[in-house]
C-alpha cells in the first residue's frame, strides 16, 4: 500500500526532538553529519527511556532564542508537509528554553506565532501542547499549566497540557495540582504513562490526572481489566511503535502491543513521537504496522479517524479533516 499520498494525523510529536540536519546546521553550522547522527539520533536500541532522552539534551541546547525556536518550528512544518500530515499537535516544555534569558511567556508566544506562519505556508492545521516534566517541582508544573491557561483560547494555537520525561524515575505527586487546575479551566489533557512503567502507572495517571488521552499507554496491555476500562471510557492511546522498541518497552517490534490494543477495541493512533531521535516518519510507522502485523488501509484509516476524533482542536475542524481523510481513502481504494 502506498501511504505517501494519503493524509495523516499526528497527535504525539515533540518539537525539540524533531530537528532535521538542515535546521541544526542553520543554527550551528559546525555540526557534521556524523556528529548529527551520533548526538541527535538514537540507535535502534537504547538502555531505557532515560538513555533515549539524552539525545534531546543536544537539541534543547540549540533552542534558546526566539529565532532558533522559529526556525525549528517552521522546519518541522516542512517535514510534516513532506509526510502529508494534514493535522498535527506539537508538544514542548516551555521552561526548557529559558537558559539564555527568554521568559517562558516569550517561548510560548514565539512558537505560537511560528506555528501560525507554518499553517499559512503549508496549509497544515496544527495545535500546540505545553508539557510539564516529571522531574519538575509543583511550582514549575503550576507555572507551565498557567501558561497553558494564559494562551489557551480563541486566536491561539495552544490547545492542551501534558506531562512528559522519565516516568520511571519520578512520582506523579508534584503534578496533581497542575492537572486539577487544567481540568478546572477546561484545558484538554494528555499524559505520558504506560511507557517506562507498567499498568499501575497508567491507573494512577488516570485517577489523578483524568486525561482524555495517554501518551504511549502501551503497557496497559499488561492488565486486561485496564484494557476494558480504557475501551469503555474512550481513552485514546497515542502509540509510537518505533520509539517503544528503542526505549526497550518492547524487545522487538514483533512484541509490540499495538495490534493487541487495536483488536481489543481501544481508541488509538500511530505517531512518530520524535522524528529525529527515532529517525522515522509516519509513513515509515505505517509500513512497519503493515509488514509486521498485516495492517492495511482499514486499520490505518481507523487510527487516523480516531486521532482526529480525539484531537484537541475545535469541533468544526474535526469534521473537515475527517471528511478529507475519508475521501482520500475512498479514492485510493477506487
Amino acid at each position: 500500500m502506498d501511504y505517501s499520498s494519503l493524509p495523516k494525523v499526528e497527535l504525539h510529536l515533540h518539537l525539540d526532538c524533531s530537528m532535521s540536519y538542515d535546521v541544526v546546521t542553520a543554527i550551528k553550522p559546525s555540526v557534521t553529519p556524523e556528529e548529527y547522527r551520533k548526538k541527535f539520533i538514537a540507535p535502534p536500541k537504547c538502555a531505557d527511556l532515560a538513555d533515549y532522552l539524552t539525545r534531546a539534551f543536544h537539541a534543547v541546547a540549540l533552542l534558546q532564542t526566539e529565532e532558533q525556536l522559529r526556525l525549528v518550528t517552521l522546519d518541522l512544518f516542512k517535514q510534516l508537509k513532506a509526510d502529508n500530515v494534514i493535522y498535527a499537535e506539537i508538544r514542548f516544555g516551555p521552561m526548557l528554553h529559558t537558559a539564555k534569558g527568554l521568559t517562558p511567556e516569550q517561548v510560548v508566544r514565539t512558537v505560537n506565532e511560528a506555528t501560525e506562519v507554518g499553517v499559512r505556508q503549508t496549509g497544515i492545521q496544527a495545535g500546540l501542547i505545553l508539557s510539564t516534566l516529571r522531574h519538575y517541582t509543583e511550582a514549575q508544573s503550576m507555572q507551565t499549566v498557567e501558561l497553558a491557561r494564559q494562551f489557551h483560547g480563541p486566536g491561539s494555537r495552544v490547545f492542551g497540557f501534558d506531562i512528559a520525561a522519565d516516568e520511571a524515575a519520578y512520582p506523579i505527586d508534584n503534578h496533581i495540582r497542575a492537572f486539577q487546575y487544567a481540568k478546572a479551566h477546561d484545558i484538554p489533557r494528555t499524559a505520558h504513562a504506560g511507557e517506562a512503567r507498567g499498568a499501575g502507572s497508567v491507573w494512577e495517571t488516570l485517577r489523578n490526572f483524568e486525561p482524555s488521552r495517554l501518551g504511549h499507554g502501551v503497557r496497559s496491555a499488561e492488565d486486561p481489566e485496564l484494557l476494558v476500562w480504557l475501551r469503555d471510557n474512550n481513552i485514546h492511546l497515542e502509540v509510537c511503535p518505533t520509539s517503544n522498541v528503542q526505549t526497550n518497552v518492547f524487545n522487538r517490534i514483533e512484541d509490540h502491543a499495538a495490534d493487541l490494543l487495536f483488536r481489543s477495541g481501544i481508541s488509538m493512533s500511530i505517531n512518530t513521537d520524535t522524528r529525529t531521535i527515532s529517525n522515522v516518519t509516519l509513513e515509515d510507522e505505517y509500513r512497519v504496522m503493515e509488514s509486521v502485523f498485516g495492517w492495511g488501509p482499514e486499520q490505518i484509516l481507523k487510527c487516523n479517524l480516531e486521532a482526529i476524533d480525539h484531537a484537541f482542536c475545535p469541533p468544526e475542524w474535526k469534521s473537515r479533516i475527517r471528511d478529507r481523510i475519508e475521501r482520500a481513502y475512498t479514492a485510493q481504494e477506487g
